[in-house]
């Protein structure tokens, strides 16, 4: 709850959980994509509902510089940002005034970035005196395997709409089709935590590459971090050196699809480490490249992203023997690419694992994510001061 402090100021305390409805209403800003979600859970339900999730791609906007700009990035959230408010309520038909709770990405990520979704968030939690909830980004990646059971929203066809046009995306949704954690059985005591089963997560996107052993909510513990460039970083360099657009990790996938990833034997870096590399991996790329001729685009390609997958699926096995776990979840942004599902899926069933990814769509930035972690924080009584900073370098854990 929420109660007045010294000159009207809020202090949040922690509280039960204990009303027939709560609804959360979350907002990501941590890089180049606005989104907005708002999530409904029922008491005695047996599930919840993901009412609206809407999502405004910066994409075009970043193009033509080759990577994510900053300010550009800052600007349009604040542009997109009350658009995206207004179109999730209206989806989700409710006021705002029914919000229970209202979460943000609060780190890791650009500071100019985070701290506009995070602004807006506190600012609509002291208009409406309801609880905060400061979220991890990574978090909200971590536990987005979990996030359906049953019947996923769908994104739309657009799925590269430029912020700047003020048409966002917004991923569809089944009516009354209730979503669940992933293996559980329906929640009946309002106070319990969602089960998350213990787990090795390999969080792979164009910021981080990380594996990390998940005991349950907020019980985290890192195993592995990249020491250098991120998987999906390295995507990025390898596509420009290649003279393919931005994003470069769908780019390099649709050309691997024809090419041989025998072709070229690119390094596998630091394989007896908890540790990842790309750096090396991009930089043999690009001196391989001047000794090239005829058609190699497809060969190279593939055999890029299968020294990355290689990297990624060995690792992750090793982690899950290694912490006596049987179950590998994989999540972000590179965890979008079909091969690396696959190869992954095909080893933990060689090893006996088994194997959950999160939805495609749930892949990228996005809001639902942010709900969702907000959720089963907010089911512990967790709730954070307004007064809390934003952390571009936030760790997770």
């Amino acid at each position: 709850m929420c109660l007045p402090g010294p000159a009207g100021a809020p202090v949040f305390h922690r509280f039960g959980y204990n009303s027939f409805v709560q609804t959360i209403l979350a907002i990501e800003t941590s890089c180049d994509e606005t989104a907005v979600a708002i999530l409904r859970y029922r008491t005695g339900h047996p599930g919840s509902e993901l009412l609206a999730s809407e999502v405004a791609s910066q994409i075009a906007e970043h193009e033509k510089y080759g990577g994510v700009v900053p300010e550009v990035a800052s600007r349009n959230h604040l542009v997109h940002a009350p658009h995206l408010l207004e179109r999730a309520t209206r989806t989700a038909k409710i006021d705002m005034v029914e919000v229970d709770a209202f979460a943000a990405t609060s780190g890791p990520g650009l500071a100019s970035s985070l701290m506009i979704g995070a602004s807006i968030a506190k600012g609509l939690s002291i208009g409406f005196a309801k609880p905060y909830l400061a979220i991890n980004h990574l978090e909200g990646h971590l536990l987005s395997p979990f996030f359906f059971e049953d019947g996923p929203p769908r994104p739309s066809g657009q799925t590269a709409v430029p912020a700047v046009d003020l048409q966002p995306r917004q991923a569809r949704r089944s009516e009354s089709v209730p979503w669940r954690t992933r293996g559980s059985s329906a929640v009946t005591d309002e106070t319990s935590l969602f089960p998350i089963r213990p787990n090795v997560s390999l969080v792979v996107s164009g910021g981080h590459t990380m594996s990390i052993f998940v005991r349950g909510v907020g019980d985290y513990q890192i195993i592995g971090h990249t020491v250098d460039d991120a998987a999906g970083e390295a995507f990025d360099k390898v596509a420009k050196l290649l003279g393919l657009a931005y994003p470069g990790g769908p780019e390099i996938e649709k050309r691997a699809h024809d090419g041989d990833p025998a072709r070229f034997d690119f390094p596998r870096s630091m394989l007896d480490s908890d540790n990842f590399s790309f750096s090396g991996l991009k930089t043999a790329v690009r001196y391989l490249l001047p000794k090239l001729k005829g058609d190699y685009l497809a060969d190279l390609c593939a055999s890029f992203q299968q020294a990355v997958v290689d990297v990624l699926v060995r690792k992750s096995i090793a982690a899950a023997k290694r912490y006596g776990v049987d179950l590998v979840t994989v999540s972000g942004g590179v965890s979008r690419n079909q091969e690396l599902r696959r190869q992954m899926s095909d080893a933990c069933a060689r090893e006996g694992f088994a194997f959950k990814s999160a939805e495609p769509w749930l892949c990228t930035d996005n809001a639902a994510m942010i709900a969702f972690a907000a959720m089963l924080r907010l089911k512990t009584g967790f709730a954070s001061r307004v007064a809390e900073e934003i952390d571009p370098n936030l760790a997770l854990g």
